[in-house]
């Protein structure tokens, strides 16, 4: 079984090092480095925490709470650093869609096959 978690594992050394993931990496890095970004991504996750209290509690988030949301969301979706971000993510999830797809295929393959290879 040893052997399947090798090749797992080169196979995510292989994926960190296309083009798609090098892309996300640093797209994802450069908006670490943006300040404006990160406070607001830190505004959004307090504003999420007080949704959040107002459901646990079985309120209803007030007006004022959900409109402080919905800027701050829209104002971090129109940041060029965050679209360049969401981009490299689409694009690498589109090579892990068709990794994933690669590997079923190599199941179903394997499993029609009588061949039994160890572990």
């Amino acid at each position: 079984m040893a052997g399947i978690y090798d090749m797992a594992k080169e196979l995510g050394a292989a994926l960190a090092h296309t083009e798609e993931y090098q892309a996300l990496k640093r797209a994802s890095d450069a908006a670490e480095e943006e300040r404006e970004l990160v406070e607001l991504r830190n505004e959004i996750g307090a504003i999420e925490a007080e949704l959040e209290a107002h459901v646990r509690s079985g309120k209803e988030p007030t007006d004022d709470l959900k409109e402080r949301y919905t800027a701050a969301v829209e104002k971090l979706q129109a940041m060029p650093a965050f679209q360049r971000v969401v981009a490299a993510q689409s694009n690498f999830e589109k090579v892990m869609y068709k990794v994933n797809e690669t590997v079923a295929q190599g199941i179903e393959e394997g499993a029609r096959s009588r061949i039994i290879i160890s572990s």
